[in-house]
């Protein structure tokens, strides 16, 4: 018989956070850290400008594009891609710390990120958020009044390929415009379920 654990005594998770851009993963995010669980949060390192109202440090880690390659090519970087002119990736360090205090700890890439994490972790927790529509998703990006016309258009031709993968992932959540404390409350509840598998998720590829 396999082995029953508590939740509390149950392996860490690396949760992985996924969905097309402006879908509100930022937003979810932020709204996670609230709840006051015992997760920790990866900083992605970034080469994009720092958008009003964004931290260094908390929101991203903005690096000058020479500064983010040295990290890559000194395998500072559990992935790294380039998206939209710029860099992102995830410090590999941020990671291992976090599943070695035995945290569940929660990253966020977009779905070429998923690819390579999902390589080196099979085991991890894969959720993936989506739009009530495309039209949401355009409004939304929009609003925030950061791409150019024309690189929405190509953010929403992207989403609409990413998309139709959704069935790699574990789970899917839809991030309705004005619910995002229904979001949060799922992917909440799918960290929750997790933790009491009977055959719980194992990470140990660090």
């Amino acid at each position: 018989m396999p082995q029953i654990l508590e939740a509390s005594s149950a392996p860490p998770l690396l949760v992985v956070l996924s969905g097309p851009s402006g879908v509100g993963k930022d937003a979810a995010l932020d709204a996670l850290k609230l709840l006051d669980r015992p997760w920790r949060f990866v900083v992605t390192a970034t080469t994009r400008p720092q958008r009003p109202g964004e931290q260094e440090g908390v929101d991203y880690i903005f690096l000058e594009t020479a500064a983010f390659l040295k990290m890559k090519e000194r395998d500072d970087l559990l992935e790294s891609a380039q998206v939209y002119d710029y860099w992102y990736g995830v410090p590999r360090n941020q990671v291992r710390q976090g599943l070695q205090d035995g945290k569940d700890v929660i990253l966020k890439v977009d779905v070429q990120g998923a690819d390579t994490v999902r390589e080196l972790a099979p085991d991890a927790l894969f959720i993936f958020m989506i739009p009530s529509s495309l039209d949401e998703l355009r409004s939304r990006l929009t609003k925030r009044m950061t791409e150019k016309p024309s690189e929405i258009d190509l953010r929403l031709s992207i989403a609409q390929s990413e998309l139709g993968r959704v069935g790699e992932f574990d789970y899917r959540v839809v991030n309705r415009e004005g619910q995002l404390e229904q979001t949060v409350a799922e992917i909440d509840a799918i960290i929750t379920a997790e933790k009491c598998r009977t055959r719980p998720r194992v990470v140990d590829f660090l």
